[in-house]
């Protein structure tokens, strides 16, 4: 099983960028279509962006659209998401996870928190 360590939260003011490392054990990483996640407080989990395992196609949630990017690096086992004109309602606790999954795993998230 792919362990994954979130990391590159923080607070942000609104309009801000951040940009998340998603660090993944084990050899089939660069096989597997990635993507990013995040729960609000309050809220159910919900995807944010996918991309696949050689980084060609990439897709959105509408809410992200034009602003986030999504990325990888293969030979660095890791996943990036540049996150450009943050929101209030982007603030989230962001996973990681490969697209789909089970559900089951999930590494401990990293908290993103837009606020003047």
């Amino acid at each position: 099983q792919v362990q994954l360590v979130e990391s590159g939260g923080g607070l942000v003011q609104p309009g801000g960028s951040l940009r998340l490392s998603c660090a993944a054990s084990g050899s089939i990483f660069s096989i597997l279509a990635m993507g990013w996640y995040r729960q609000a407080p309050g809220k159910q989990r919900q995807w944010v962006a996918t991309i696949m395992p050689t980084g060609g196609s990439t897709n959105y949630a509408d809410s992200v659209k034009g602003r986030f990017i999504i990325s990888r690096d293969n030979a660095k086992n890791t996943m990036y998401l540049q996150m450009n004109t943050l929101k209030p309602e982007d603030t989230a606790v962001y996973y990681c996870n490969s697209v789909p999954n089970t559900g089951s795993y999930w590494g401990q998230g990293t908290q993103v928190t837009v606020s003047s």
